[in-house]
């Protein structure tokens, strides 16, 4: 039985898209984030009542491998096939070490330390103001962006900010020197509404507070920061993960 026709029986749907929540135009992080909520969910340790647990999981596992590269998505997405033969469905694979491959397990103490380095840096404040000038002054631009920072650390961002106009290292861009209080108030209150939504997530997905999950603790914590999701996920894997991305042969038995 083929990949679409597994997704219609365990899922209810043959759209590789649909099964993670998903619409066609999703980003690579979009799909990355999905696929780990979706199968976080039926994951065989976290699933002990769910007989086709680990079906479902495997069946996972090779849908992302299909979205997650370009030659195969395009193959999906015009023709509306998923090619069988393909190196990344035709191999004996293990797709626990796939997922663990993904996703390493980092503590929440790792998160905490890396980000008390950064906070303060130098290397903070160099993507700070190329963050600035980049968004010539929007504090909600550059606030979605910077990294291990929430809408507590305006204050402090914005002192660097001026710190920077004053000593000529940036120029003062009119949408930061006259940002109105109205804008000031609207972006904390969608803040407030991005961390109910981040709880929210933690309860459906049942984590605590010292769960290890990489992802759901950016999530958690770096709510809205779309651009650098990536980058710093990318910097954890290379420390903690060994090399590689696509999914390990396992010997045949």
């Amino acid at each position: 039985m083929g990949l679409l026709e597994r997704c219609q029986e365990l899922f209810k749907t043959a759209s590789l898209y649909e099964v993670l929540g998903i619409n066609k135009e999703a980003n690579e992080a979009e799909i990355r984030r999905s696929y780990y909520k979706v199968s976080l969910k039926v994951h065989p340790d976290r699933a002990p009542d769910d007989p086709l647990a680990t079906e479902k999981f495997q069946v996972l596992g090779k849908l992302y491998a299909v979205l997650s590269d370009k030659e195969q998505r395009a193959i999906y997405d015009e023709q509306g096939l998923v090619d069988e033969e393909s190196d990344v469905l035709n191999q004996d694979c293990c797709w626990e070490d796939y997922w663990r491959l993904l996703f390493p397990k980092i503590t929440v103490q790792d998160i905490l330390d890396f980000e008390k380095q950064y906070k303060g840096s130098e290397e903070e404040r160099k993507d700070l103001l190329q963050l600035y000038t980049q968004h010539q002054g929007d504090m909600d631009a550059i606030l979605a962006s910077a990294l291990c920072s929430s809408q507590d650390d305006e204050p402090r961002l914005g002192d660097i900010i001026r710190a920077a106009i004053k000593s000529k290292d940036v120029e003062e861009f009119p949408a930061f020197a006259q940002e109105s209080d109205k804008k000031k108030r609207a972006r904390r209150k969608r803040a407030d509404r991005e961390r109910q939504e981040a709880e929210e997530m933690q309860k459906e997905l049942g984590l605590g507070q010292e769960d290890e999950s990489l992802m759901m603790m950016i999530k958690q914590r770096h709510a809205s920061r779309e651009q650098n999701f990536n980058s710093f996920l990318s910097g954890l894997e290379a420390k903690y993960s060994k090399k590689g991305g696509k999914p390990s042969k396992r010997g045949k038995k």
